[in-house]
């Protein structure tokens, strides 16, 4: 089954507003937090196709990017339908 995945680390105020969003949007997620975890970091650098920043956002398949680009497919409707696309309700 498809999920939305957020890759994360501790002292990340841009993770801690993409995870508030999902929450507040009743969005299950799970994260990963790549703060101390070499082998978590070097699997988000090979899925994000090298983009080393945090967080980043998957729906299923799908990379959204960072909390900026979450937001803006938010504010546009856009989220709604890549969940659906993606079999995540």
């Amino acid at each position: 089954m498809s999920e939305v995945t957020v890759y994360s680390t501790r002292r990340c105020g841009f993770c801690v507003r993409a995870k508030m969003l999902l929450d507040e949007q009743e969005i299950p997620f799970r994260e990963i937090d790549v703060s101390d975890d070499a082998a978590a970091r070097t699997a988000l650098v090979e899925r994000a196709g090298g983009l080393r920043t945090v967080p980043q956002i998957f729906v299923g398949s799908e990379h959204v990017g960072g909390f900026s680009e979450l937001l803006a497919l938010h504010r546009s409707g856009g989220l709604e339908a890549l969940l659906e696309r993606q079999g995540i309700s």
